[in-house]
């Protein structure tokens, strides 16, 4: 083995964890020696897809082996916590599917253990390495937007329904990682949410997750199972532009220059209430840049091998997890305002 070779195992091949398999594997200077799942269908699903990968349902077998510098935790929410503590005890860097774990006390542990070890850990927060999202980031990074106001998302669709976590914990991890990235990890001041659990008790199937900044931005999320449509879209609004990132379109960045100024008078009482306030409407044109598109799991792998080798903190390490699980903490409180500390 080269001195840039990494061998890696992965935890978990069900829903997502084939999509990770077949990246890692098709990386240069990469080899998954060995995926690691309870379930002997997946195992045998590993076998007949990529033959060159050992299987077994020991996790012991990863965590033992002195070959395996890396591991790719691919499992329920629930079991990421006591995976990444026991790879990181391991010795192993752990890339770990969002969300990193299911509270900020499990997150801290697991950044001191990481420290101790001096090992990487990142959350597979994917959207951050879709370009689309990182080209509208560049968008508000350079004022092109003027100043964020208010950011809306939806994520929704019909199905698929989860047992072990409700809809927010299964699909606003996304839509607050973006938001999260696109405003540098910046923790709200406020947090509210409202669901409702029809199909299963306590298992909320929509939610709707608002967010306050100390920046005098607000950000709304939707997120449900139960949808006519398949809806993938986030608005910001700007003081000077708007943009829109839409997923399941071709055109993925729209931006729209439009906005709404106020335009003093001179003599007149500018007070709201008398009415004496003017407005002023800009409707210009609506741009679709053209974005060249790289798969962003291939982005999300390669990034992460990268800090592997070079130690840097990733996009998506313990501080952008930190920030997400923070949100997605205090949201699961369910009071009406929950201040975020």
């Amino acid at each position: 083995m080269t001195s840039t070779r990494r061998t890696i195992g992965q935890f978990g091949c069900g829903y997502w964890g084939p999509n990770l398999l077949r990246n890692f594997v098709a990386l240069p200077d990469v080899r998954v020696k060995v995926v690691v799942d309870p379930s002997g269908e997946r195992r045998k699903f590993v076998q007949e897809n990529f033959p060159q990968v050992h299987t077994t349902g020991n996790p012991e077998e990863a965590w033992r082996d002195p070959e395996i510098d890396a591991v790719v935790i691919a499992t329920p929410a629930g079991t990421h916590f006591e995976l990444t503590m026991r790879s990181l005890e391991a010795g192993k860097h752990v890339l770990v599917e969002k969300p990193l774990c299911t509270s900020l006390k499990e997150v801290d542990a697991i950044a001191q253990a990481a420290a101790e070890k001096r090992l990487v850990v990142m959350a597979g927060h994917t959207f951050v390495y879709n370009a689309a999202v990182r080209y509208v980031k560049g968008l508000i990074d350079r004022g092109e937007l003027g100043d964020v106001r208010c950011i809306y998302s939806q994520r929704v669709n019909f199905g698929r329904i989860r047992s072990d976590v409700d809809a927010l914990w299964n699909l606003a991890p996304h839509d607050i990682s973006i938001i999260q990235y696109w405003l540098d990890d910046l923790h709200p001041v406020r947090v509210s949410r409202r669901g409702m659990a029809w199909v299963q008790p306590d298992i909320e199937d929509t939610v709707f997750l608002n967010l306050e900044y100390r920046t005098h931005v607000i950000a709304n999320i939707h997120v449900s199972w139960l949808d006519p449509q398949k809806v993938r879209k986030i608005v910001v609004v700007g003081s000077r532009k708007m943009v829109l990132f839409d997923d399941v379109s071709d055109d993925k960045v729209a931006i729209y220059d439009r906005g709404i100024d106020r335009k003093a008078v001179l003599g007149v009482d500018m007070d709201y209430d008398k009415g004496a306030q003017l407005f002023q409407y800009r409707a210009g044109d609506v741009l679709l840049p053209k974005i060249d598109f790289v798969e962003p799991l291939r982005a999300e792998a390669k990034h992460f091998l990268e800090c592997v080798r070079s130690g840097q903190e990733p996009l998506t390490g313990l501080r952008h997890a930190r920030s997400v699980v923070n949100i997605l903490e205090k949201a699961s409180d369910k009071d009406e305002r929950a201040p975020v500390v």
